[in-house]
C-alpha cells in the first residue's frame, strides 16, 4: 500500500483524543500514535490489511510514516480492540476472520445487549426518551443510503444510536463490552455493506427498534433488535453458503 498522507478526519481524531496538556512533545507524541491508531484501524476494517497477515514494523514505518515506538504502541491498542493479535517475540498479525468468530461476538452481544435494553426501557426517563430521539435523528440522515463516504459517519452515529438505547440503565461495563465487540464486528459489517444483492433496509431495521423502545414496548423492542444485530452474520452466512464470498485471508508467510 502506497504511503499516504494524514486526512482532516484523522487529524480531528488527534486532537480529540490526544487532550490538553502542558506537555507540548508528550501530546504531540500521543496525537501521532491516535493518528497512526486511527489509519491502521481504518485500514483493517476496510481490508486493506489482509485479514491474518504479517504486520511487520519495518515495512509499516515507510507505509505510515512513522516510528517503531509509535507503531508499536498503536498495534497495542489494536490487540485490546481483538482487530490485531500478538505473537509473543514475534510481532503482530491481523486478527482473522471467521464465521466462528463472527457467530460467537454475535451470540455474545445479543445476550449483553437485549438485557440492557430492557433494563433501558423500564427505567428510562424524559432524558434518555430526548437522547434517544436525537440519536435516531442523527442517524437517519447518514443512512439513506450507506454510501463509502458517508460510511466512516454512518459509524459512529450507528454507535451512538445503540448506546443511546442502551443509556436508560447506565453500566459503565456494559458498554465497555458492547463497544470492543463493535470494534471488532465493524469489519465484518463493513465486509457485509459491499456485497451485492443485500436486499436489507437497515434504516427500517433501527427505526423499528426506535420506535418499540420509545414507546416503551420491551419485548417487541427487544425481538426487534436481536432480529437486527443477526442480519449481518445471517447475510453474510448466505453469500458464503452461494458462493457469492469468501473472507480474505493471507498465506500466513512467517
Amino acid at each position: 500500500m502506497a504511503k499516504r498522507p494524514f486526512s482532516s478526519a484523522e487529524h480531528a481524531l488527534g486532537r480529540l483524543v490526544s487532550g490538553v496538556g502542558n506537555d507540548v512533545q508528550g501530546n504531540q507524541a500521543r496525537t501521532l500514535t491516535e493518528l497512526t491508531y486511527a489509519r491502521l484501524r481504518r485500514d483493517i476494517v476496510e481490508g486493506h490489511l489482509v485479514s491474518g497477515s504479517k504486520l511487520r514494523i519495518e515495512h509499516l514505518r515507510e507505509q505510515y510514516g512513522v516510528g517503531a515506538g509509535t507503531l508499536r504502541e498503536a498495534l497495542t491498542r489494536l490487540v485490546s480492540d481483538a482487530l490485531v493479535t500478538a505473537e509473543g517475540q514475534r510481532g503482530f498479525r491481523v486478527a482473522p476472520m471467521s464465521l466462528n468468530d463472527l457467530k460467537d461476538l454475535t451470540r455474545l452481544r445479543v445476550q449483553i445487549e437485549i438485557e440492557a435494553l430492557r433494563l433501558s426501557i423500564r427505567h428510562g426517563d424524559q432524558v434518555w426518551r430526548e437522547r434517544l430521539e436525537q440519536a435516531f435523528q442523527a442517524l437517519s440522515s447518514l443512512e439513506t443510503p450507506i454510501t463509502g463516504e458517508t460510511r466512516p459517519a454512518w459509524e459512529e452515529a450507528n454507535m451512538q444510536f445503540h448506546e443511546a438505547l442502551l443509556a436508560g440503565h447506565g453500566s459503565e461495563w456494559t458498554t465497555r463490552v458492547l463497544r470492543l465487540l463493535a470494534r471488532h464486528g465493524e469489519r465484518y459489517r463493513s465486509y457485509a455493506i459491499g456485497l451485492r444483492d443485500r436486499h436489507r433496509d437497515v434504516h427500517a431495521e433501527h427505526e423499528e427498534i426506535y420506535r418499540y423502545a420509545f414507546s416503551g414496548q420491551e419485548a417487541r423492542a427487544a425481538l426487534a433488535l436481536e432480529a437486527h444485530i443477526w442480519a449481518t452474520p445471517q447475510l453474510l452466512i448466505q453469500a458464503l453458503r452461494d458462493g457469492r464470498a469468501d473472507f480474505p485471508a493471507s498465506d500466513r508467510s512467517p
